[in-house]
């Protein structure tokens, strides 16, 4: 059974405006509109995935993109529901299974779970975001991201994960004034294999953040002829 220590993050109305997702803030006395992390740290590395399109071309682009959600939408369906202590778990296709098995000894480490897909935002950085997971990881008060792979990433292809990792950091420290020890992702991979990266170098994000948001930014300001 898994320890839950709930931190009451009120859910946040989202809307997409020209591809970019968004998040209105409650509470305000007028509407704020903040933008989804994702959409910044996919912004940054939007230049990687078009090349990819090119390379593999748009029909198995769109076959792999495809897949590669639902396997991870499963993964993270599985996992909410295991975490929440639910006696019965949905039933999902067998590769989906197959990776939720072979990540439960490394979910197996979570406890005194903060939030499961829980709503953060910054209204000093100018964003927000769904968390997967804010808990202890093996002793440690984490940020945790639950991802599924044909394999194992090498760790300089997933920069933009841990980036995302500290900005929902920052986020709760902003509106909670709690401070995580590090970040972790879990990725279940197709081979077999469950590889987790920890990372506790937090000032090293922080700054990669924000040259993220900056990128972001200043495109969107250049893009509407504001800049």
């Amino acid at each position: 059974m898994f320890n839950h220590v709930d931190l009451n993050l009120e859910p946040l109305k989202r809307e997409t405006i020209d591809g970019v997702r968004y998040y209105s803030i409650p509470d305000e006395e007028e509407l704020v509109k903040l933008v989804s992390i994702t959409s910044v740290t996919s912004h940054f590395n939007k230049e990687i995935f078009i090349n990819w399109r090119k390379k593999v071309g748009n029909e198995t682009a769109d076959k792999i993109t495809k897949a590669a959600t639902t396997r991870g939408t499963d993964m993270h369906t599985l996992t909410e529901h295991y975490l929440k202590n639910d006696e019965e778990l949905p039933t999902v296709p067998p590769i989906s299974d197959f990776l939720f098995k072979i990540a439960k000894p490394k979910l197996n480490l979570i406890d005194n779970i903060h939030a499961l897909e829980g709503a953060l935002y910054s209204k000093e950085l100018g964003i927000a975001g769904t968390v997967d997971c804010i808990a202890e990881y093996d002793g440690e008060l984490s940020i945790i991201d639950f991802k599924t792979s044909k394999k194992p990433k090498p760790r300089n292809w997933i920069e933009h994960y841990f980036v995302q990792a500290m900005a929902y950091g920052c986020m709760l420290y902003e509106m909670k004034d709690i401070s995580i020890k590090k970040l972790v992702i879990i990725m279940a991979c197709e081979n077999g294999e469950c590889v987790v990266y920890e990372e506790t170098n937090k000032a090293k994000y922080i700054k990669l953040l924000g040259e993220y948001i900056r990128k972001f930014v200043g495109d969107k300001l250049e893009l509407y002829g504001t800049k």
